[in-house]
C-alpha cells in the first residue's frame, strides 16, 4: 500500500525545475497552509528569494528553505503598503541577479491580485517567468464555510467584485445594475466599503432581507462566520476585527449553511 508519504515524493518529483533568473507567480491560498499547490510548494522548497503579500500566513513562508530572503511586498487598504511599480522593479532586479525568485500571493494571482500588471512587467523586461495559480478565497473560503457557490435550483452564476472605488458615483461597478442580475455576490476588499455597497445593491432592488454573511480568516483555524442580511450586513461587518482578512457573501446560497447545519444537529448530533 502507498504511504502519504511515498505519493507526496512521486508527485514531487514531476514538478518543474525553478531555474536562476526566473520568477515564479505563485498563489498561496485562502490561508490554510494545506490549500497550497504541489507546485507552489515546490517553489517554495526551490526559491532563493521570495516577496509576499501581507495575507501569506507565517505558516505557509516557514515551508521556505532555510536561508530563503523573505521580502515583505504586501497592499493592504487604506495602510502604507508597497506600491505596484516597485515591486514589479524588485522582482525585475532580483531575477537579473540571477536569482530564483518567487512572487508568492493570497488566494490567486490573477484574483484581484495585480498578478497580471506583474506578469507584464516581467514579459517587458524580458525575465522568464512561471505563473502557479492557487485557490481563490471566492471559492475556497465559501466552501470552508459550508456556503456553496452554486446551488442547484438557487443560482447559475456567481458574480466576484471588489468593493474598491464603491463610493464614487464614476466607479466602473454599477452596483444598482448588478443587482438586478439576481446572482450571488462575492466581495472581496469589500469591508470598508459595505455601507455604501449595501445601500446602491438595495437601490437596485435587492431585499434587504436577502441573506448575507461576513467571513474573516476563511479556511484557517481562526475562521470566524457571521450569517445576517443585506439591511444589516454594515453593522454586522462594523463589529468586526479590521485586521482580519474579510470576504462577505450576499445571495441565496448563504441560507445553505444553516439548513446544513440543522440537518447535522438532527442527524449527527455529536458533530454539532
Amino acid at each position: 500500500m502507498m504511504t502519504v508519504e511515498d505519493a507526496l515524493t512521486r508527485l514531487m518529483g514531476e514538478v518543474p525545475v525553478f531555474a536562476g533568473g526566473h520568477v515564479w507567480l505563485a498563489g498561496a491560498g485562502p490561508g490554510d497552509a494545506g490549500h497550497l499547490t504541489l507546485h507552489a510548494i515546490a517553489g517554495l522548497a526551490q526559491a532563493e528569494v521570495v516577496l509576499h503579500d501581507a495575507l501569506v500566513s507565517d505558516s505557509v513562508l516557514a515551508l521556505a528553505k532555510p536561508g530563503t530572503e523573505l521580502i515583505h511586498a504586501g497592499k493592504r487598504c487604506g495602510r502604507p503598503s508597497s506600491e505596484q511599480t516597485s515591486i514589479s522593479n524588485e522582482l525585475i532586479a532580483q531575477a537579473r541577479a540571477g536569482r530564483r525568485v518567487l512572487r508568492l500571493k493570497g488566494g490567486d494571482p490573477f484574483v484581484f491580485g495585480r498578478g497580471g500588471e506583474e506578469i507584464l512587467a516581467l514579459a517587458e523586461a524580458g525575465i522568464p517567468f512561471r505563473v502557479i495559480p492557487g485557490m481563490t478565497a471566492g471559492v475556497a473560503g465559501l466552501a470552508a464555510a459550508l456556503i456553496p457557490a452554486t446551488m442547484r435550483g438557487i443560482n447559475q452564476a456567481v458574480i466576484f467584485a471588489t468593493g474598491h472605488g464603491a463610493e464614487s458615483q464614476h466607479a466602473s461597478l454599477n452596483w444598482e445594475a448588478m443587482a438586478s442580475l439576481g446572482q450571488p455576490i462575492v466581495l472581496y476588499m469589500g469591508a470598508r466599503r459595505i455601507g455604501t455597497i449595501a445601500r446602491r445593491l438595495m437601490a437596485g432592488g435587492m431585499a434587504s432581507g436577502l441573506p448575507a454573511a461576513l467571513i474573516l480568516n476563511a479556511t484557517t483555524p481562526e475562521q470566524h462566520v457571521t450569517v445576517t442580511d443585506l439591511g444589516h450586513i454594515a453593522e454586522v461587518v462594523g463589529t468586526a476585527d479590521e485586521e482580519s482578512p474579510a470576504l462577505i457573501v450576499i445571495g441565496g446560497i448563504v441560507a445553505m449553511r444553516r439548513r446544513i447545519y440543522d440537518l447535522i444537529a438532527q442527524l449527527q448530533p455529536e458533530l454539532r
